[in-house]
């Protein structure tokens, strides 16, 4: 039997009893017998669970070192950068079209947690949606998700059953400040940092003026997040992108506080991260490829970075000019110096398949680390 087709019976066979349960039962694989069950990645942490679950995730989050970050989404398809849409000028109803192409029949979560694994890494943290508002799970509040486009799979769901089996934490990225689809969405007029495209002619499936509310939008960015919670568990973090955005203007206005409030009521070892910090109440901190060591800060830490050269989302170009071993090594150095995890990024070809490119240097990584052990390597 294919891998993926084992994959897919396996999860319809446990659909009913694991992944959709409510997020109280739904930890499959706790350390304990009773009600107070943990996930199976926090294991090692179950005294500190018993009494602050969030204090045990985020004491996980220290001792980690090192994630794979996967950037994948329609823009993969074009494999022109994952911000293809705004550097192009792509009109709403033009990229969306693309939709119609995304098949993902070579996305195997089973293969990417084994691959993470092999490379040493503790964690997982996908794009569910990014800028596009391409959604990569089953949701009920919009149709331009991965269920209804020739894929028919719901790849959160595939990666949250394999992280859980296999006891690696996975964190959901999902694009909060900035979204180039939804009506009601910032818009270039209040906000800056690519809020939306400069199309040269108005977008037609935006609202402007006195018919813009952004309310509507942060409610229907609140009923995924909290979607997500409920569907998939256990989750480690909601990792919010698209900071530049509330920070042009009053970023009282997107009542982050609340969506925080939301997310640690709905699974309690839950870890929030908007990029560098806007509220200063953020559990981990995420900026990309560096960060000021010269500030003092008792947040955890988190440098994002990638395998290409440039871009996160699948960049053609880029081919045959990725990343070497030495170079993750002494990415992995560089974050540890500060002290930080490395969250290091691949971008998926079109058709879900893990770059080759990538696949051979993570597992040369991996390698390096279980003969060498971590503090060898860190420190020689």
């Amino acid at each position: 039997m294919k891998r993926r087709s084992f994959i897919e019976l396996s999860f319809l066979a446990g659909a009913g009893t694991m992944l959709f349960t409510s997020c109280k039962s739904a930890y499959p694989l706790s350390v304990s017998g009773d009600n107070n069950q943990i996930p199976s990645y926090l294991s090692d942490y179950k005294e500190l669970y018993a009494k602050n679950p969030r204090e045990a995730a985020s004491q996980w989050f220290r001792d980690a070192k090192y994630g794979m970050f996967i950037h994948y989404g329609l823009y993969s398809i074009l494999g022109r950068h994952e911000w293809v849409q705004n550097n192009e000028k792509i009109h709403v109803d033009e990229y969306a079209k693309l939709k119609d192409q995304f098949t993902a029949d070579k996305f195997d979560a089973d293969f990417i947690t084994d691959l993470a694994l092999e490379a040493g890494m503790k964690y997982i943290n996908l794009t569910t949606r990014h800028h596009d508002s391409f959604c990569l799970w089953d949701t009920k509040y919009t149709d331009f998700n991965s269920m209804n486009s020739p894929a028919k799979r719901d790849l959160v769901a595939e990666l949250s059953e394999q992280c859980n089996r296999k006891g690696l934490a996975l964190f959901l990225y999902y694009s909060h400040g900035r979204d180039w689809r939804h009506p009601h969405a910032p818009n270039n007029d209040k906000w800056g940092s690519s809020a939306r495209p400069k199309f040269e002619t108005p977008e037609p499936h935006y609202k402007y003026g006195t018919d813009h509310d952004l309310n509507i939008y942060l409610e229907f960015m609140s009923n995924q997040i909290n979607e997500l919670l409920t569907n998939y568990a256990p989750i480690a973090g909601i990792w919010l992108d698209g900071i530049g955005v509330p920070l042009t203007g009053d970023r009282s206005l997107f009542k982050c506080q609340e969506l925080y409030d939301m997310i640690h009521a709905k699974q309690p070892q839950v870890l929030v991260s908007y990029k560098q910090g806007l509220l200063g109440t953020e559990d981990f901190l995420a900026p990309e490829r560096k960060f000021d060591s010269s500030e003092k800060i008792k947040t955890p830490l988190e440098i994002c970075d990638h395998l290409q050269r440039k871009g996160w989302g699948y960049t053609k170009t880029e081919d045959g000019n990725h990343k070497t071993k030495e170079e993750v090594i002494a990415m992995l150095k560089k974050a540890n110096s500060y002290p930080a995890n490395l969250l290091l990024n691949t971008g998926p070809l079109p058709s879900g398949e893990m770059h080759p490119e990538d696949v051979k240097v993570l597992r040369e990584v991996g390698k390096e680390i279980k003969s060498r052990g971590w503090e060898n390597l860190l420190n020689s």
